[in-house]
C-alpha cells in the first residue's frame, strides 16, 4: 500500500487548533534527567512487590470490566488526604490532567472561558483549547507572588467559568496563600481548581486547600500520584470536591475509564504512603540543597515549595541548556527569559548536576 504524506493544514483539523503544538518536553537516554519534574527515586522493593502482588491479582479477572466507580480507590484517596474526606467526594482518572480534563468538559467548553496566573503550568491553555473554550491569562508579580486584591480583581475582569490556582506554582515553585483562593473564590461565579500536584513538597506546617472545601460547591482540590509516589508512569491523578461537583464529572468521563490494573496499582500504593513520604523529605534537602548552591554559583533561584527549582540569571539559556545537554545532564527551558528549571534528584544526580553546571560557569 502506498503511504500519503500530507501536512496538517490540509486535514480538516479544527480551526482554533491549527498552529498549536502538542504538549511535551524533550526527551533524550541521558545519565542525569532532571527535566520534567518526576520523582528520579526509584519505587522501594517492598511497595514494588506488594503493587506487583496487587496486579497479579487483578489479572485474574482481567476478562471483565472494572469497577466503574473505583470505590475502593476512592476511599483510600480518601483515607489518604483526611479532613473527614469520604469516597462521595474523591474523583479520579489516568493522570492529573484527565482529572482536569472531566472538569473542563463539564463546566467549560463553546462560549466558555478557562483563566489562570502566567506563567503557570502549560497544560491548563492545551486542555482548555481541547475542549474549544477560550483561555484567559491572568499576571502575576515580580517574584511571581499573587495578592488577594489583585487576584481577586482580575478575576472580576476576566469572569472566567473554569479558573486555575496551581499551588505551589509550576513551573516558578511559588507558594499560594489560601487567602488569595479564598479571594478568587469570592470574585468568581465558576469552578475554581487548586492544582496540589506538589503539595507534599511544601512545609509540612503549610495547610492546604482542602482545609476549605467545607461550605464551597464550586471549589476543587486536585493531587497527581506522580510526583509523592513515584508513580509517573502509572498515570493517576484524582480530586477532592463537593459530591455535586463529583457527579457532574461522572457525566464527560469515558465509561470504565480507570484500568483494573491502574485501580490495583494506585490502591497498593496508598497502602505505602508513609514510606513513599519518607522519599519527599530527601528530595526536599536535595532541592534545598540545590537552591543553596546556586545562589553560591551567581544565580537567582526562586523561592520553591515543589521538586524543582527555577533559577534566574541566565545570560543564555538555550547554551546552557546544551552545554548541561552536552555533559550528560537534562534540565528544561520553559520559556521565561533568562531563566531554567530544574528538577531535584537523588543525591548523586543533583551533585551531577550542580558540578556540570559549576564547570559551565567557570569556562
Amino acid at each position: 500500500m502506498d503511504r500519503v504524506t500530507v501536512s496538517l493544514d490540509e486535514l480538516p483539523i479544527r480551526d482554533d487548533l491549527r498552529g498549536q503544538k502538542p504538549y511535551g518536553a524533550p526527551q533524550a537516554p541521558l545519565p542525569v534527567a532532571l527535566n520534567v519534574n518526576e520523582n528520579t527515586h526509584p519505587v522501594p522493593p517492598e511497595v514494588a512487590d506488594d503493587i506487583a502482588d496487587a496486579v497479579a491479582r487483578a489479572l485474574r479477572e482481567i476478562n471483565r470490566y472494572p469497577d466503574r466507580e473505583f470505590l475502593a480507590l476512592r476511599e483510600g484517596f480518601a483515607q489518604y488526604l483526611g479532613h473527614g474526606l469520604d469516597a462521595s467526594q474523591i474523583w479520579a482518572g489516568n493522570g492529573s490532567n484527565e482529572v482536569l480534563q472531566h472538569v473542563l468538559q463539564a463546566f467549560a467548553g463553546p462560549g466558555r472561558s478557562a483563566f489562570g496566573f502566567g506563567p503557570t503550568y502549560s497544560m491548563y491553555p492545551l486542555l482548555t483549547s481541547g475542549v474549544g473554550a477560550e483561555w484567559i491569562g491572568g499576571t502575576r508579580g515580580h517574584a511571581y507572588e499573587l495578592s488577594p486584591e489583585d487576584a481577586a480583581e482580575q478575576v472580576e475582569r476576566a469572569r472566567p467559568d473554569v479558573i486555575f490556582l496551581c499551588a505551589p506554582n509550576n513551573p516558578t515553585g511559588t507558594p499560594l496563600p489560601l487567602d488569595v483562593i479564598e479571594a478568587v473564590y469570592d470574585a468568581s461565579h465558576g469552578i475554581v481548581v487548586v492544582d496540589e500536584a506538589y503539595q507534599e513538597f511544601a512545609p509540612r506546617d503549610s495547610p492546604s486547600a482542602l482545609t476549605l472545601l467545607g461550605g464551597r460547591p464550586r471549589l476543587a482540590v486536585s493531587r497527581t500520584m506522580s510526583k509523592a509516589f513515584a508513580f509517573a508512569g502509572a498515570r493517576v491523578g484524582y480530586l477532592a470536591a463537593d459530591p455535586a461537583l463529583i457527579d457532574a464529572l461522572r457525566l464527560v468521563r469515558l465509561p470504565y475509564h480507570l484500568s483494573a490494573l491502574t485501580q490495583a496499582a494506585a490502591g497498593a500504593a496508598l497502602q505505602h504512603a508513609t514510606t513513599m513520604l519518607r522519599m519527599v523529605d530527601e528530595i526536599v534537602v536535595q532541592r534545598d540543597r540545590m537552591s543553596a548552591t546556586l545562589e553560591a554559583l551567581g544565580y537567582r533561584p526562586s523561592e520553591s515549595w515543589t521538586n524543582f527549582v527555577l533559577f534566574g540569571g541566565v545570560a543564555d539559556p538555550a547554551a546552557t541548556w546544551r552545554a548541561l545537554y552536552d555533559r550528560g545532564v537534562l534540565i528544561r527551558d520553559i520559556g521565561i527569559p533568562g531563566h531554567l528549571r530544574v528538577t531535584a534528584g537523588t543525591e548523586e544526580e543533583t551533585t551531577a548536576f550542580l558540578e556540570a553546571l559549576a564547570e559551565i560557569g567557570a569556562r
